[in-house]
């Protein structure tokens, strides 16, 4: 395993709190450590306009679009291998809203998927929570979410509610925002007591979360500017022990 010592602060933080932010500056520094340093960071962003629709949307909704993968990674590696396509499946018990029933995602694109960026941002997650919990050997789904405000209609990040994913950690990124107010990520407690709220608002601003210990939301995005469709491009990549 690697110790790294610029890791130690975020991963106390983690320890102690059960969530850390990384703002885009930090992120982007340690992301750029790993090979290839994001080189294919302007394919990475514009592959969030070729997501297909969600339509496992119990509310019928036809805000979200998403792409997804399967991972995995053993203990303290820095490397996540793509696993064979498979659905993604939430208990109802997590997700009341749209889980109970395997959802079938279009893959991630190969070229983005095994790209320098996703891989950055993956192997950045498994060194922080490879830190922190050494031994585990993790199932990693990483998930292309775009969440649309158009025609004065909200659209709803987290339409469940707050809820927890099931999982160990979290790791959600913000890839681009576009003409919306609102989006706050909001954390609570198990007891659903407020721990803290704040906005991902610049490109790599990440949010680190123990999905065990913390339940999120985050509320409605409305367009800034009605004339102009609003978007919220994000990377959520869950850990959960394999």
């Amino acid at each position: 395993s690697h110790p790294e010592p610029q890791l130690e602060p975020i991963c106390r933080r983690l320890a102690l709190q059960d969530f850390c932010l990384l703002p885009a500056e930090q992120s982007r520094s340690l992301m750029q450590r790993f090979p290839g340093a994001m080189a294919d960071w302007t394919a990475f962003q514009d592959s969030w306009n070729h997501l297909q629709q969600d339509k496992f949307m119990a509310d019928g909704g036809r805000y979200r679009k998403r792409l997804h993968a399967t991972l995995s990674a053993e203990p303290s590696s820095r490397i996540a291998r793509a696993e064979p396509h498979r659905p993604h499946y939430q208990s109802k018990l997590y997700n009341p809203l749209n889980g109970g029933v395997p959802r079938h995602f279009e893959p991630i694109r190969n070229e983005i998927l095994l790209g320098p960026t996703m891989q950055a941002a993956l192997s950045l997650g498994c060194a922080i929570f490879g830190q922190l919990s050494p031994y585990t050997p993790w199932h990693i789904e990483a998930h292309q979410f775009r969440i649309e405000a158009r025609n004065r209609e909200p659209g709803w990040p987290t339409p469940e509610g707050v809820h927890r994913d099931g999982v160990h950690f979290l790791m959600m990124m913000l890839v681009k925002r576009h003409n919306l107010v609102n989006g706050a990520t909001e954390l609570f407690d198990l007891e659903k007591q407020p721990l803290a709220s704040f906005t991902l608002t610049d490109p790599l601003d990440i949010a680190l979360v123990n999905d065990e210990r913390v339940l999120h939301g985050v509320t409605p995005v409305s367009q800034l500017d009605p004339s102009r469709d609003g978007h919220r491009d994000v990377l959520l990549i869950s850990f959960r022990r394999r």
